[in-house]
């Protein structure tokens, strides 16, 4: 199932968080040689996990982890405001209603639709959430995956070719985008909205202050 977590409340849920923060340091440090920090726990974690973000985990069976990213609002500090100016020629993104997308990833066991699962959940917080846009720097090789998933995000910046390619899009949902994007992760459109709604269905108005 999909869960909708902020860090203060990760470690109601041990199991998950560190499968989480463990297969971040798969991905990014062992895999993808990022230079990124892995403490001697194993697991991997950065300056923003201190800020209390929004996690979108889902969970597997044994309740561990098998995919998540990261959603913070862009009025508060934020990777590409502090990382990636020079895309933005020195400039910034700031909106109630632009959230940035991070730390993106997937289990190594993690079922085929994991991807389209968190690309869901991320639009079912932008729906419930009134947020308009997702915000998220990204390589070429995930290029071809969000085509895949129905949800390629417009090019706002861009640097470099290949393996040096690093862009930054934003995303946007329609109806037929999430009908679309459901599909691909096998998932009910009214089982996702009940995932979301299960748990902020009497506190939504709190997901806009992180």
């Amino acid at each position: 199932m999909l869960r909708y977590l902020y860090k203060s409340e990760l470690d109601t849920f041990p199991h998950l968080r560190d499968s989480m923060y463990s297969d971040r340091a798969y991905q990014f440090k062992t895999r993808l040689n990022w230079d990124v920090s892995v403490n001697d726990l194993g697991h991997e974690m950065d300056e923003y996990d201190a800020l209390n973000p929004l996690y979108v985990i889902w969970e597997d069976v044994s309740g561990r982890h098998a995919g998540s990213m990261r959603l913070m609002p862009t009025t508060g500090r934020c990777m590409v405001n502090e990382h990636f100016t020079d895309l933005l020629g020195g400039g910034s993104i700031q909106s109630p209603f632009i959230w940035e997308s991070t730390r993106f990833c997937l289990s190594r066991h993690a079922p085929r639709e994991t991807a389209a699962r968190l690309m869901l959940s991320a639009g079912e917080v932008m729906l419930g959430c009134g947020v308009e846009q997702c915000l998220g720097v990204f390589d070429q090789r995930m290029i071809r995956i969000y085509r895949l998933l129905g949800s390629s995000p417009n090019l706002i910046a861009q640097k470099g070719q290949g393996k040096e390619f690093v862009g930054i899009g934003l995303w946007t949902l329609d109806a037929v985008q999430r009908e679309q994007i459901c599909q691909i992760a096998g998932v009910e459109p009214r089982e996702s909205a009940q995932w979301f709604f299960d748990k902020y269905k009497s506190t939504q108005s709190e997901l806009l202050i992180v």
